[in-house]
């Protein structure tokens, strides 16, 4: 509890002892019936205080029918009555809740506020050989800082010097350390653990991981589900019209009937106390907090409750390959030459590939081993979706897949291979192929077991591989079908086919690793971006973010989501059913203040209590 919280506790309970003095001196002495209404008038104001303010202040500013409003009518509506116990009781309890639910929802934030918390006051930057510590917003790209261990990283950056182990649990949820080395990229919001290092930083602090993340993580609570944008709703008019009843209850039936007034106000204001709206104003929001909540400590990043509750209607699945369902990892496991060497194919290919950053490029670069010599490369080109075509030493080289060899009417053999191939044509001359093999991610196979457990109807990969590579990877994983040989743009209308609302059933997800899939995250219903950590594009295109690289954090983000939409779905149905069956006891003088206290309170501690449930998720073990 934070002290604000532990003084409002101290005053119900001193509120409560004055109550139950009251109550006794009215029930076993006898005195002057002032003396009583005093002790129930400070019992009232020392808890009820902050609620007849806020009332006041809300009805200045025009926003008339909320809790507060309808607290503050029932319980002076029940001292002018003489109904002083029920006045003080109504309100002790009233406040009982508040309290759950200030309590609740700081729990629910404790997740979050820790993953706030990832960002340090201040940076050690080196100037002229000596170290100043100053903000992180203040430091420029290029210069240098020094992180000691045990310091929470400022910056995002590249080690120069020294080497060390980083705790990312708070932005992946992971505990394993992972160790960096001198060139190694390090990110903001990572803890040193073991060795100082001396970091260039690469990013100013609004670029960096820790502010966008930030970012993210603040403004996820605008984005409203569906559920919280109907209680609001639904409060902006049940309010008023269980106000305007309770005045018809309170004064018409003893006008007809020529009844006495008090016992009918009283049911009134009974009838008033039944019908706050508190346990789906507070209740809805809070699961979906809470949702959020336990999703971040999973390493899961959702921008919105309507996000999450999104996925829990999700029905189909797309994935990418490289880099979501397979490590992005590539070596070269095969050469075969025709005409030349395979080591000189190998340099061809290499020194055309020179200048691309792509996986299979790298990976060709790696076989090659040597350094390249710019002056012997000239006019490189890149073909969108099909390769590249390089000028080295004079003679014109294409490297790619079968598209681009076809677009150069070039034939090559037909050739029975799981990998990535890349064939070479030498002067438009077919040269050979490379086979790169990309490895599948452990825990992939596991993960689309789970998404099929949890209820996923169909589950699709999407590659711009060759179709033997890529149907080889489907089989071995279980996925129902699979695209290949696919451009960007063929992936936005596989995505668009499963949009068609003629075979759609739920919502459609794409799973990418939000750099080359972008257009695709932002078309289907969710986007879900694979390894988040450190991809700014990632951060920026999808609707949700998993930090790490493990696709079976899919099956736990839907499982969270499915979770907290099943809690959000328990509360209003609770806290309507128990209402409407009490409020119609209350209209026909069936019900008693405790009673309404119960369907007030009562209920909005137990939704509360549920909703914080959505906290915690227990994953499936690995």
């Amino acid at each position: 509890m934070t002290k604000k919280q532990k003084k409002t506790l101290y005053k119900i309970i001193i509120s409560f002892v004055l109550f139950l003095t009251g109550y006794l001196i009215q029930e076993l002495l006898a005195v002057p019936k002032i003396v009583t209404f005093l002790v129930f008038l400070v019992s009232y104001l020392l808890v009820g205080a902050p609620v007849l303010m806020k009332a006041g202040r809300n009805i200045l500013k025009g926003q008339v029918f909320d809790e507060n409003f309808l607290m503050t009518l029932a319980t002076i509506g029940a001292f002018i009555i003489g109904e002083y116990p029920e006045g003080v009781a109504v309100m002790i309890f009233y406040q009982i809740g508040e309290l759950f639910e200030k309590v609740a929802v700081g729990k629910s934030r404790q997740s979050i506020s820790d993953l706030m918390d990832i960002c340090p006051d201040i940076a050690h930057v080196e100037r002229n050989g000596e170290l100043e510590d100053v903000d992180p917003e203040e430091i420029s790209i290029d210069d240098i800082i020094v992180i000691k261990p045990g310091e929470k990283v400022p910056l995002d950056g590249v080690i120069l010097e020294g080497s060390s182990s980083l705790d990312t649990s708070a932005l992946t949820g992971e505990s394993v350390p992972r160790v960096v080395n001198e060139g190694d990229s390090i990110l903001s919001g990572t803890i040193n653990l073991t060795g100082m290092v001396k970091v260039k930083v690469t990013k100013e602090f609004g670029e960096s991981t820790v502010s966008k993340i930030l970012d993210l993580v603040e403004n996820a609570s605008n984005k409203k589900a569906q559920s919280e944008q109907f209680i609001t709703k639904f409060s902006k008019y049940y309010t008023p019209v269980v106000v305007i009843v309770a005045v018809i209850l309170a004064f018409i039936p003893p006008l007809i009937l020529s009844e006495n007034f008090a016992g009918w106000v009283h049911r009134g204001l009974i009838f008033l106390v039944i019908s706050c709206p508190c346990a789906l104003v507070i209740s809805v929001p809070l699961s979906f907090f809470g949702g959020i909540g336990g999703a971040s400590k999973a390493g899961i990043l959702v921008k919105g409750s309507n996000y999450l509750e999104m996925l829990a209607k999700a029905d189909t699945i797309l994935m990418d390959k490289t880099g979501t369902l397979t490590k992005g990892t590539f070596n070269v496991t095969e050469i075969q030459s025709e005409g030349m060497d395979k080591s000189e194919l190998l340099e061809y290919c290499a020194y055309a590939e020179f200048y691309s950053t792509h996986p299979i490029s790298l990976s060709i670069a790696k076989a090659y081993g040597k350094e390249i010599d710019k002056s012997r490369l000239t006019d490189v080109e890149e073909i969108a979706g099909h390769g590249v075509k390089a000028c080295v030493d004079g003679k014109i080289v294409y490297a790619g897949n079968e598209k681009l060899m076809k677009q150069q009417n070039i034939s090559i053999p037909d050739v029975n291979f799981i990998g990535t191939i890349m064939y070479v044509a030498v002067e438009n001359e077919y040269a050979g192929y490379i086979i790169i093999s990309d490895e599948i991610k452990p825990d992939a196979k596991r993960a689309i077991q789970e998404m099929k457990a949890a209820g996923i109807r169909k589950t699709v990969m999407l590659t711009g591989d060759h179709k033997s590579t890529g149907e080889a990877v489907a089989n071995e994983l279980g996925i129902q079908e699979v695209h290949t040989e696919l451009l960007p743009g063929d992936k936005v209308d596989r995505v668009e086919h499963y949009l068609d609302p003629a075979t759609k059933n739920g919502n459609v997800v794409f799973v990418g690793d939000g750099i080359n899939d972008a257009p695709v995250l932002t078309r289907a219903d969710i986007g879900i971006a694979m390894g988040g950590l450190g991809s700014d594009a990632a951060i920026e295109a999808a609707d949700i973010v998993i930090m790490n690289d493990e696709p079976s954090k899919i099956a736990t983000a839907i499982g969270i989501s499915r979770k907290t939409l099943r809690i959000v779905y328990e509360n209003i149905t609770f806290a309507l059913a128990v209402k409407f069956i009490i409020l119609a006891l209350g209209a026909l003088g069936k019900a008693n203040m405790w009673m309404a206290v119960f369907a007030d309170v009562g209920v909005s501690v137990i939704a509360i209590l549920n909703a914080t449930r959505a906290l915690r998720y227990k994953e499936k073990s690995k």
